[in-house]
């Protein structure tokens, strides 16, 4: 049986003025718990709790101010949980609730810490709502969208589905007599490169078509199959992971990347750059060498060691893979060029290589969204 994660966005969850669409979801509650009856573990990824806390604050639209958003989220997510809570329990299902910020991924032992939780989570017979802790989180709400926190988390279980829940019927495509649904898009074809029709928001959530499509990307990278359909569709999760063709899905595309790789390429944030010269670009590439100070042409940006950076070529305009960095930027700046015995001399004690192979993720298939 399947690890499905699924994502349902404001728009499907919140009216335009604030208020729970409780037919949605107790719908989609009920459709959650059929397909644990049928042996299915099911993660939700919601929206909501700002387009609620919004509404019940008596602001007249979304607000735009990172104070304002996080009071409307500390003020819309515990009437967020509750309507769960309730909706589930006609069903005997317990939620548990999960909130996670940016800084719960990008360092490795809470990943693992967060994996663990919600494995556990799911054998306990619970199904887990996860949410970001948006009154907590910076950088302007960090995730940008659920929708790259639900592919997040189906990469970081290991799922087998992502399904992406919107107020429309998936993607759209331009057609000759308008826009046309999209069915299936192959393993082949990159999701960035799926030719899609402008259709509009409802200016209730942060997502969209472009972070659908970031979602997707991710996930398909990752070995997840990824679908975005109606979340106003009775029994939908079940029907597309029986087969049915609804929504728009992405084959997957499996990299025979480890968690540990996954976890680098997409949870643990770049803070800078290292541009390398050809030789060290095809060593890399061909052998699967460690990155030395010798193939190193500079860099961009004030990382420490033990920070992530992408690993880019001499130009600094193809990026070719990222990795933990040994060095920080001021000791890197000051061997680079320089072969492994003139490192030794210039900075005694320094790490051998600039990022070791263990520690390297290649983008054969281009960078992460």
């Amino acid at each position: 049986m399947s690890l499905i994660v699924a994502k349902l966005g404001s728009s499907t969850l919140v009216d335009q003025a604030g208020n729970l669409r409780e037919r949605v979801m107790a719908a989609r509650a009920a459709d959650f718990a059929r397909l644990r009856r049928d042996g299915h573990r099911v993660v939700v990824v919601s929206s909501g709790a700002i387009a609620l806390g919004f509404g019940r604050l008596g602001m007249n639209d979304r607000p735009t101010a990172l104070p304002d958003l996080q009071a409307a989220s500390a003020v819309g997510q515990g009437s967020l949980i509750q309507r769960y809570e309730r909706a589930f329990a006609e069903h005997g299902v317990i939620p548990a609730q999960v909130l996670l910020t940016s800084a719960d991924l990008e360092r490795r032992d809470a990943y693992v810490n967060a994996r663990n939780t919600l494995h556990r989570l799911l054998s306990l017979g619970t199904v887990p709502v996860v949410n970001e802790n948006d009154t907590t989180s910076v950088d302007e709400l960090a995730f940008g969208d659920n929708d790259v926190l639900a592919a997040q988390v189906a990469i970081l279980l290991g799922a087998d589905w992502l399904v992406l829940l919107t107020d429309r019927e998936g993607l759209y495509g331009p057609g000759v007599d308008g826009p046309e649904l999209i069915g299936q898009v192959p393993a082949e074809v990159s999701p960035d490169d799926v030719p899609l029709a402008d259709m509009g928001g409802s200016g209730l959530g942060r997502g969209g078509v472009a972070s659908k499509i970031a979602a997707a990307g991710m996930a398909t990278r990752a070995g997840v199959t990824a679908a975005v359909a109606s979340g106003r569709d009775d029994g939908i999760v079940g029907r597309i992971v029986a087969g049915e063709a609804v929504g728009t899905r992405f084959a997957p595309r499996r990299t025979g990347d480890s968690a540990f790789k996954l976890w680098l390429r997409y949870a643990k944030p770049s803070m800078g750059s290292v541009r390398v010269d050809d030789g060290a670009a095809r060593a890399l590439r061909d052998r699967g060498t460690s990155l030395l100070p010798v193939g190193v042409v500079g860099c961009d940006g004030g990382f420490s060691a033990g920070d992530a950076v992408e690993i880019t070529d001499a130009g600094g305009g193809l990026t070719l893979g990222k990795g933990i960095v040994q060095l920080s930027a001021d000791e890197l700046r000051q061997v680079r060029g320089l072969k492994t015995d003139d490192v030794r001399r210039r900075l005694p004690g320094a790490a051998a290589a600039v990022v070791h192979r263990d520690q390297l993720v290649l983008f054969a298939d281009g960078p992460a969204p």
